[in-house]
């Protein structure tokens, strides 16, 4: 028996999602959560890397709507295939927002980042992977960008040295860049501000020569937590690309039992 078409076209299946709400209670996000989806950033050196970000997408939803249409998330997506980048991202926060008929929006983007980097005395050339995560919000047409970096590094700790007769405590420390951006900035840039003021940045592959420079950087530049986000807030402070950002190191202390954090936040804005 042959399906009636007119009864199962778009035009008469029944939109509860577009149903009335009398409970008179906005939400502030609605949405998909962690939906996967293979996206192509352009980096520094002018090549794609080609990896898979997690994606949560939201909108406001008026107090009078019962529900939101969450197929359309996925839409937004697909349409764009492969060819999410970074320059593309403020257009999906705003094709998010528009087509779900919304006044604002909220999109996160996390992926893994790569950076080539080569050894500080063998040159042996290795990648060091980076978390990253884009976040964009879009309201009454208004959109804001936020570029987050997770950059581990070592730090080496001043008292120690100063206290010690031989040799020093180090750690691997966790530094998160969270920065608003009102322009274009590379990714590399941000980890640089970080790898820069640490006591020594971290490398993928690393010959003996290479751990013995690695060792003695870091006893020449020992760094206490405070000084490590205090130093890279100053190098987010000199960039007016960077309209406010949040710094935050976890040092994971190798002689205690618990880790070490500061968090410096910044609106350049407000100022």
């Amino acid at each position: 028996m042959a399906l009636d078409s007119d009864s199962n076209s778009v035009d008469t299946i029944a939109d509860v999602q577009a149903t009335p709400d009398t409970r008179r209670i906005d939400i502030n996000k609605v949405g998909i959560k962690d939906i996967r989806h293979p996206v192509r950033i352009q980096d520094r050196t002018g090549d794609e890397q080609h990896v898979v970000a997690n994606f949560n997408m939201y909108v406001h939803l008026p107090h009078n709507f019962k529900g939101t249409h969450m197929s359309r998330f996925v839409e937004v997506l697909n349409e764009h295939e492969r060819e999410i980048s970074v320059q593309s991202f403020r257009n999906i926060i705003a094709e998010t927002t528009e087509r779900l008929d919304a006044e604002s929006g909220h999109v996160e983007m996390r992926f893994p980042y790569f950076v080539e980097k080569t050894a500080p005395v063998s040159g042996v050339k290795s990648l060091l992977d980076y978390e990253v995560t884009f976040t964009g919000t879009s309201h009454q047409g208004k959109t804001e960008l936020w570029v987050e970096v997770v950059v581990p590094v070592t730090s080496l700790c001043p008292c120690s040295k100063k206290i010690s007769d031989y040799g020093a405590h180090n750690q691997r420390s966790h530094v998160t860049v969270n920065a608003k951006t009102g322009d274009f900035i590379w990714i590399e840039e941000l980890i640089d501000y970080v790898e820069s003021e640490a006591s020594c940045e971290l490398y993928g592959l690393l010959k003996r020569p290479d751990e013995k420079y690695v060792t003695e950087r870091a006893y020449d530049n020992p760094k206490f937590v405070e000084d490590m986000v205090r130093d890279i807030a100053m190098r987010l402070n000199e960039d007016d690309r960077v309209l406010a950002y949040t710094v935050a190191s976890e040092n994971f202390e190798s002689i205690h039992n618990h880790s070490a954090y500061a968090l410096i936040e910044k609106d350049k804005q407000a100022d």
